[in-house]
């Protein structure tokens, strides 16, 4: 009894008495849900709705857990094969995130175009949608991938996750990520390289 009394006591000096119960499932659809406590402050209950879409094809997600509080932001991500947008709603009280999170306002295209890369050609342009308010490029193993993207992306490491590559780096003009493919960038390179070589 004595050890229980501790062990309570412990985690409120160490939490500092913070506690919040929320909904916790992920990917379900309409299924139960289970209960959790989150401790650490500032934690929120969130209620998120993802949707996909890959060749025509929608695909919905929905999620529900604690999560910090900069996480509280609706994104979404477009590389032309495919669309991924994310609607997050937060809350402070407890189970207070029972109810699904609302869709997005906004579906359609809001005037912005980047650049995206199909296989090695990076020329061809696309339109933005929403929230996806910046263009980004990103590199990795795959190779690069451009495309749309929201700020909250940029300022996280989602991206990286998402994209499965090194980084992600973003700017806010139009047409801002380039059209150089990695074939004209490596070729660009061995030309200077072979100027400075001739030169020298």
């Amino acid at each position: 009894m004595h050890l229980r009394v501790s062990i309570v006591l412990l985690s409120i000096l160490l939490t500092g008495g913070f506690s919040l119960d929320c909904y916790n499932c992920h990917d379900q659809q309409g299924g139960p849900c289970s209960k959790s406590t989150c401790y650490a402050e500032p934690a929120k209950c969130v209620s998120s709705k993802g949707v996909q879409y890959i060749a025509g094809t929608k695909v919905e997600f929905i999620s529900k857990s604690c999560s910090e509080t900069f996480q509280c932001k609706n994104w979404s991500i477009s590389t032309g094969s495919w669309r991924k947008n994310y609607a997050v709603q937060c809350c402070n009280t407890d189970f207070c995130n029972e109810q699904d999170a609302p869709d997005l306002s906004s579906h359609n295209p809001n005037g912005k175009r980047c650049y995206t890369c199909d296989w090695e050609d990076c020329s061809k342009t696309l339109s933005c949608w929403g929230n996806e308010d910046y263009c980004f490029t990103s590199k990795g193993r795959q190779g690069v991938t451009k495309g749309c993207t929201s700020k909250f992306i940029c300022d996280q490491d989602y991206g990286k996750f998402l994209l499965q590559n090194d980084g992600v780096s973003c700017c806010s003009g139009n047409l801002c990520n380039g059209a150089q493919s990695v074939t004209q960038s490596f070729l660009f390179l061995c030309c200077s390289l072979l100027s400075f070589i001739l030169l020298h």
